[in-house]
């Protein structure tokens, strides 16, 4: 064993001899020689030591000893956090490394003492934005520590906070990619949005500032029977936060199907106040299927703008901040008002463009009816006094020839005028029936345009706003109906039941 270790270290000298200068290879002899002479050394102690019996003590000072020689510089190590806890300004951390089945084939214990502690922490705190927890892959310098009483343990004097981001974005993309081959980051948004919000859950942290903003405008909504909310709250930072999540949505919409045999038209999702590292809580594999999985749209406002995390990825509509969610379902709500008033309208224009109709085709019946019954009698007249006339003639030419002839000409020609008298006097009645027919559905009609125009009153702008709606007009007073002019518009007028607010949109 001795000759092998000797021939070893002649190996390597050998190498480190052929780029060495003369002075190096005279002290690289000696060292050699001192080296050697040392194992020399060691193993006769370790055959005079084989037979000898030491105290516990004594042996592990002898280890403590070794292991302070060996291992007293700082080295970066790689780990899994099974375990923190902070005593006194001190953290101890249970460490642990885990070969690709998920075995443990190392762990050990690691203590961050108070003098770094607080520094090394807010570093790492700042950097990440969230504090370290179990499960974190974590980078630590730190070096090997040994005693009698308390055994083998690692001191720790920084951690690589830039390591850890790593480790989270490498998690956050592989959790991403899993829920993209699975076709969840597509699932819910191919849910419509819903026509009429009536129905909201919301999930939030409790007395979160976030919450009390969207509640701000939520309630003034359920005011107006606009629409309404059901809040249930959940935590949204620390290790349980996913799992309480979970169980707060599933609770929630099965006791909302049970209760009413339907399911809510939305599911709102909100946090807000809260510090941007414990965004990253919110990053579950399990808690973003479940959301990409719900059969109402999911519209998610945690809070933040530029960081997105996977139910941002998952949700069928993401917002920055929980006063844009609220914000959404109000601008929804008012162009559903916006398309009912111009449905009214619409029925009122017709409504009226029907009864004007009806009114001109009446007068012209009338008018036609009076002029042919004017003409036929003209026609009549007429006849009947060309008739005479020519009778008068005939009389007067044959009176000397054959009175007798004319007498009876006379009576023919009065039996003709009688008649023709007769025939217009029953078309003169004809005419003064359909008149008479005509009269009742003329009546029917001014009624139905009576009727028309109570309704028409009933819909007017005044009743709209006295029942809880709101009109928009721009800064001219123009009406505005969508969002896109409101956005146009520099300065917009709503007008309540009882006056006319200012507003200028963003």
């Amino acid at each position: 064993m001795s000759t092998q270790r000797h021939l070893d270290k002649l190996m390597t000298a050998a190498m480190h001899l052929e780029q060495s200068t003369a002075d190096d290879i005279t002290r690289r002899h000696q060292q050699i020689a001192d080296e050697l002479a040392a194992d020399d050394e060691l193993m006769a102690m370790s055959a005079q030591m084989a037979d000898v019996q030491l105290s516990l003590s004594d042996y592990l000072e002898a280890v403590k000893l070794v292991v302070h020689d060996t291992f007293d510089h700082d080295v970066w190590l790689r780990a899994e956090v099974r375990a923190v806890s902070g005593k006194g300004g001190h953290y101890y951390f249970e460490l642990a490394e885990k070969d690709d089945t998920g075995q443990i084939v190392a762990a050990a214990k690691a203590t961050l003492w108070r003098y770094r502690a607080s520094s090394v922490m807010a570093k790492f705190t700042a950097s990440t934005g969230t504090p370290i927890s179990a499960g974190m892959s974590i980078l630590v310098k730190a070096n090997a520590t040994f005693h009698p009483q308390y055994g083998f343990s690692i001191n720790i004097s920084d951690i690589d906070p830039n390591y850890t981001l790593g480790a989270l974005a490498m998690a956050y993309h592989a959790m991403l990619k899993r829920l993209q081959n699975e076709g969840l980051t597509t699932l819910n948004k191919s849910l419509p949005t819903p026509f009429d919000i009536r129905d909201v859950i919301v999930i939030a942290p409790e007395n979160a500032a976030g919450l009390g903003d969207f509640r701000a405008e939520a309630d003034r909504l359920a005011s107006t029977n606009a629409c309404r909310f059901y809040y249930h709250h959940a935590t949204f930072q620390g290790n349980h936060a996913p799992s309480e999540i979970r169980t707060s949505i599933t609770h929630t919409m099965r006791e909302f199907v049970q209760k009413y045999e339907r399911s809510p038209d939305l599911l709102v999702i909100i946090r807000g106040g809260g510090a941007v590292g414990d965004l990253a809580y919110l990053n579950d594999y399990e808690l973003a299927a479940l959301v990409a999985e719900q059969p109402v749209p999911v519209w998610v406002g945690v809070g933040h703008e530029r960081d997105r995390i996977l139910l941002d990825e998952v949700a069928h509509t993401r917002f920055d901040t929980p006063s844009k969610v609220i914000a959404a379902i109000e601008s929804h709500l008012l162009r559903l008002v916006q398309s009912a008033k111009t449905i009214m309208q619409s029925t009122q224009t017709m409504a009226l463009q029907r009864l004007h109709n009806a009114q001109t085709k009446s007068q012209a019946a009338m008018t036609r009816s009076k002029l042919i019954a004017q003409s036929r009698l003209l026609l009549a007249d007429k006849d009947s006094r060309h008739a005479m006339t020519h009778s008068q003639m005939l009389v007067r030419q044959r009176m000397s020839t054959n009175k007798t002839r004319l007498d009876a000409q006379l009576k023919r020609v009065q039996t003709a005028a009688k008649a023709q008298i007769s025939t217009a006097k029953a078309h003169t009645a004809t005419h003064l029936a359909t008149h008479q027919r005509l009269r009742p559905r003329l009546i029917n009609l001014n009624e139905h345009c009576r009727q028309l125009s109570r309704l028409i009153l009933v819909q007017h702008p005044k009743r709209t706003l006295e029942q809880g709606y709101a009109l928009v007009r721009d800064g001219d007073g123009a009406l505005i109906s969508t969002a896109k002019h409101a956005q146009a518009a520099s300065v917009l007028q709503v007008e309540f039941k009882d006056g006319v607010v200012q507003a200028v949109p963003k």
